[in-house]
């Protein structure tokens, strides 16, 4: 099979994009698959990592607003539409797939004009806006939540599988999780909030933490806490001027990135974070009880809409970023994880929108647009 994949911008794009590469390469050997990106994104780093090709081309999301810059926009993702073009005529896939983001616009577009068989998997509950202009120019959109299919007109046909993720649940034995737990400096006795706002961090939610440290506010629970790495000498500077040392915390470990996530949101009893969509599949497919702060200002808001897959069932609290200060934040931590009943229900509510073999449902449905 040949495959280009289409994606650009951040690791919730590209991930899912990789994921998919993989099992095409698992399952037949001989494919061949090249990606298309930008020259702006984390594709640049993460697509060489796993062992793809990848080319690039002018892409940007267009807004409504009539500037200079947008027209200069416009006009190169109108080139970036013929790059594609001619990329998909060179290396002459069997279909496009498009994992959301700008640059599905251009590389969709192009494949549906050369009657190249595309497929578009949307991670989102809320679609952006790429996914629903090329609704009807797409033979199947894939989608992460049954939220989304609503929300998209004129699709052709659309299929829930879920969001390929990385992380995925463990049954430790006791010995084994009080191992990991110990490794981390705190101890087996009591609870275990995990808190982090993606790779780079999130000031809002770091502030809170903070709040909660320097009063310290987590007598009864415990914090595991990535910062992000641009964060973490700032928020030590910040607790040495309380007299609080980042190394001699009472309850509480404090780390730039955390490298074996799965294990710590395993042995967690709690999640705080943002609601980006591999999160909160991957706090669904764990069943973890959550506090979610949806990142504000993205397109069509689509971290609250995936918060609220998981509040509408009763599996999280959402806390609105510009309403989120350390005693909120506290109060609510130690209304959960201090309450046996709401930690369980929560937990068990979250495994009601987890998903499984997503992979193999996915591969699946690409076999059915290439056969036809």
């Amino acid at each position: 099979m040949r495959v280009i994949i289409a994606a650009a911008g951040t690791a919730g794009h590209i991930n899912p994009g990789l994921a998919i590469a993989n099992k095409i390469k698992e399952e037949e050997k001989d494919s061949k698959i090249i990606f298309i990106g930008t020259t702006r994104g984390l594709e640049n780093d993460l697509v060489p990592r796993a062992g793809y090709e990848l080319k690039t081309i002018d892409a940007y999301g267009l807004s409504k607003k009539i500037s200079i810059e947008n027209i200069k926009k416009m006009y190169k993702t109108l080139k970036g539409y013929g790059e594609a073009k001619k990329i998909i005529k060179e290396f002459k896939p069997d279909i496009v797939i498009g994992t959301g983001g700008y640059i599905c616009g251009a590389t969709i577009s192009a494949a549906h004009s050369l009657k190249i068989p595309t497929l578009l998997h949307e991670s989102n509950a809320f679609p952006g806006k790429a996914v629903k202009m090329l609704a009807n120019k797409t033979d199947t959109i894939l989608v992460s939540f049954e939220d989304a299919r609503s929300r998209i007109k004129n699709a052709k046909n659309i299929v829930y599988t879920g969001t390929p993720v990385k992380i995925r649940k463990k049954e430790y034995g006791i010995n084994e999780k009080n191992s990991i737990i110990k490794s981390t400096g705190l101890n087996e006795t009591k609870p275990i909030v995990l808190i982090f706002g993606g790779s780079q961090g999130a000031q809002k939610i770091n502030d809170a933490i903070l709040g909660i440290l320097k009063n310290k506010l987590n007598k009864d629970y415990q914090i595991i806490w990535a910062t992000g790495p641009k964060q973490y000498d700032r928020i030590k500077e910040i607790l040495e001027e309380n007299n609080v040392y980042i190394n001699h915390l009472e309850n509480a470990k404090i780390v730039p990135y955390i490298y074996n996530m799965e294990e710590m949101m395993n042995v967690s009893d709690l999640i705080v974070a943002r609601s980006g969509a591999m999160t909160i599949t991957e706090i669904s497919n764990l069943g973890k009880a959550s506090i979610l702060i949806p990142l504000p200002n993205v397109s069509g808001d689509h971290q609250l809409h995936n918060a609220k897959v998981l509040e509408n069932i009763g599996a999280a609290r959402i806390i609105l970023n510009n309403e989120l200060n350390y005693e909120n934040l506290n109060s609510n931590i130690e209304e959960i994880i201090l309450n046996k009943n709401t930690i369980e229900t929560m937990s068990k509510n979250a495994l009601k929108v987890s998903t499984s073999n997503v992979e193999d449902k996915i591969f699946a449905e690409i076999k059915k647009i290439v056969r036809e």
